[in-house]
């Protein structure tokens, strides 16, 4: 499954956001300045990445924040700026003023981002922080997980928008539990029509695929879990990162964002 037309961007699709934190942490692997998160997105835009994301973590186990400086110099498409709800990164997120910000759960020991935001339980914190950037010219969205006491609060908390959390969903197809899958896409179904509901931009990310990448023994025709998202038709944007790098280790980079690119593009319009 290869695509390269540009053709293709003219037609009604999520957003797609390539997320370039993985970039960065092959180069600091070793250390040293290669490879270079700037360099992979200037060409992310370049083969029709819409916005680019990245996570400035705590503890910089990726993103650096000279990495921050030098995307808001070189990178002419929105940045989505993700970042823990500290003080910290807040003052940061000021600065640099990044046209997105994803406010999302952290935690120094995990390995990714497991779950979403308790805004029911953090709601004054979510509120100011959520007026705080929104006074610096940025559009600010919670990172939650599609559940409806979760959505309810984002939106009472001045969120314009919000980012549905799909790790669980992408967990059951990497499994290959069609229950499961099924349970989970009902649950982000339901979530993203209450969010459109209460007139809340919805995205959505985390451990989304394409189905080429499967295992050995899977049937690379199965729905991808890009697709079962990007079918949803109140989606906005999908945000990327893992597996679209993973991917363009084998395929390149610009093949690997035209390939998820129609694989939203075939799914929003099957």
């Amino acid at each position: 499954m290869t695509f390269s037309g540009t053709h293709l961007a003219d037609l009604q699709a999520p957003l797609l956001g390539v997320n370039i934190d993985h970039v960065a942490t092959v180069r600091n692997a070793r250390g040293g300045v290669f490879p270079d998160p700037v360099r992979a997105a200037l060409l992310a835009v370049e083969a029709g990445a819409d916005i680019v994301t990245f996570h400035l973590r705590e503890d910089r186990r990726h993103i650096r924040d000279e990495d921050v400086a030098r995307l808001k110099q070189a990178i002419a498409v929105p940045l989505n700026f993700e970042a823990a709800v500290t003080d910290e990164m807040l003052a940061i997120i000021e600065q640099t003023r990044p046209e997105h910000v994803c406010l999302v759960p952290e935690r120094r020991q995990e390995v990714t981002t497991e779950g979403g935001l308790d805004v029911v339980g953090q709601f004054g914190r979510m509120q100011d922080a959520c007026a705080r950037l929104a006074a610096a010219g940025s559009r600010v969205s919670l990172f939650i997980g599609a559940d409806p006491a979760q959505i309810e609060a984002a939106a009472r908390a001045g969120a314009p928008c919000i980012e549905l959390h799909t790790g669980a969903l992408a967990n059951a197809w990497w499994a290959g539990d069609a229950a499961l899958l099924q349970s989970e896409l009902a649950r982000l179904r339901e979530g993203v029509r209450l969010g459109r509901s209460l007139g809340l931009r919805t995205h959505a990310g985390h451990g989304l695929a394409l189905s080429d990448d499967l295992p050995d023994g899977r049937s690379p025709s199965e729905p991808s879990s890009t697709a079962l998202v990007a079918a949803l038709p109140d989606v906005g944007e999908l945000h990327i990162g893992h597996a679209l790098i993973g991917r363009a280790v084998f395929v390149g980079l610009r093949q690997a964002i035209a390939d998820f690119k129609a694989e939203a593009i075939r799914a929003r319009h099957a």
